[in-house]
């Protein structure tokens, strides 16, 4: 919250104070009615004064009886009315709702830069976590300034309101008070009407003369039609005045109602608001003191890694370097088996000689054997083509 706001909340603090101390008095009770002859001289001053009011032989003055009352409390309500037409504002329940959907809105979650990101915001290449958070913040903070400065005005309008209900409380009740009052005077007119001057005019008709008579029949008619529109003009007052006592207390409902939310929207901006802003804070505060945490904490692991790493490296190194060193021009095991290797090369190609000589051998007796028996046989092939038999076989050379 900006200081400028802050001072305008601690400011209408007082303000709250003093419409949330003010006490409205009780209504009298409903059948609070003074009749004129039970009336001490002041109030039945007022109550005859009121009676002065109705002329008998005017209907207007019957009909429009009491209505007098009633114009101040009429000229509040119509100013009120105005007020509200006037107002370009939203209620204060919604900058309310606002407020708390803008924290909400503003997720711890977010800071954990060891989630995996979402393949959307990978693809839209999204801040990191932590750059991320702190332009939320700032973006919070300004909205938390404009609705704390929104919220000021709903208050300072509610005051209005609720002032003016005080004024429209008091003047209600003044015409519930002066309601009782042209009750009274009605009552002790009609009274008066059927006691004394309707009786007075009954006997007029019965003592007039004949060319006389109709007119005051018909002026007895009259009384007696005003004196039943003033009855019924007074039973409406009496069912005006119970409206107006069911009146003042929905009017003290909805001021109670404007005190609560006044004094719930100044606890939000005096109290909740920088309660709200001091966590923002510290969970930024805490995030930086978190990345800083993890970053020595990579390098410790780091460290540790290179230093494992390398030790191990180191080892398996001097082992293959001494292993090497160790080592002959020639391994043992590679001359024994090169010279078992040739001395089965000897062997073989021994063994091969000797196979192929006896071969050879073999072959040679058997080309004799072939050679022989292909002599004998083309001798015997000539012999029968010259036809000497056997003799002829004979005689061929060996």
């Amino acid at each position: 919250m900006s200081d400028t706001v802050r001072e305008k909340a601690n400011q209408s603090l007082a303000l709250v104070e003093e419409v949330t101390a003010v006490v409205l008095p009780e209504p009298a009770e409903a059948n609070a009615i003074v009749p004129l002859e039970k009336a001490d001289k002041p109030l039945g001053d007022e109550i005859k004064r009121r009676m002065g009011e109705i002329d008998m032989e005017d209907t207007q003055s019957i009909v429009s009886f009491g209505s007098a009352a009633q114009a101040e409390l009429q000229e509040i309500s119509q100013s009120m009315l105005a007020d509200v037409r006037n107002k370009d504002v939203g209620p204060a329940g919604d900058s309310l709702r606002s407020i708390v959907t803008t924290i909400r809105g503003f997720s711890i979650s977010e800071l954990d830069v060891r989630r995996e990101r979402s393949w959307w915001e990978k693809l839209l290449g999204r801040a990191a976590p932590f750059a991320k958070f702190t332009a939320k913040f700032e973006e919070v903070q300004s909205q938390i300034d404009n609705i704390t400065d929104n919220l000021l005005s709903h208050e300072h309008t509610l005051l209005k309101d609720i002032k003016s209900l005080d004024k429209l409380y008091e003047k209600t009740l003044q015409f519930y008070d002066e309601l009782a009052l042209y009750i009274s005077a009605g009552e002790a007119k009609l009274a008066e009407l059927d006691a004394t001057t309707i009786p007075a005019k009954e006997k007029a008709v019965q003592n007039a003369s004949e060319e006389n008579a109709v007119m005051i029949a018909q002026e007895l008619r009259d009384m007696r039609a005003a004196r039943d529109d003033l009855e019924r003009r007074v039973h409406d007052l009496k069912l005006t005045r119970q409206v107006t006592m069911q009146s003042l207390p929905s009017i003290r409902l909805v001021q109670e109602n404007d005190k609560s939310l006044v004094t719930k929207i100044n606890s939000t901006l005096v109290n909740t608001v920088p309660l709200w802003e001091t966590q923002l804070a510290q969970a930024v505060t805490i995030q930086r003191s978190a990345e800083a945490a993890s970053a020595v904490r990579e390098a410790n692991d780091l460290t540790n890694e290179l230093l494992t790493s390398n030790a191990k490296n180191l080892r398996d190194s001097n082992k293959i370097i001494r292993q090497e060193m160790e080592r002959g021009v020639f391994d043992i095991e590679a001359v024994k088996k090169a010279n078992a290797d040739l001395i089965g090369t000897i062997q073989e190609s021994l063994q091969i000689a000797d196979e192929g000589k006896a071969k050879r051998a073999a072959a040679e007796i058997e080309l004799k054997d072939m050679e022989a028996k292909l002599r004998d046989t083309l001798a015997a092939a000539k012999a029968k083509k010259t036809g000497l038999g056997e003799t002829a076989s004979g005689a061929v050379p060996g």
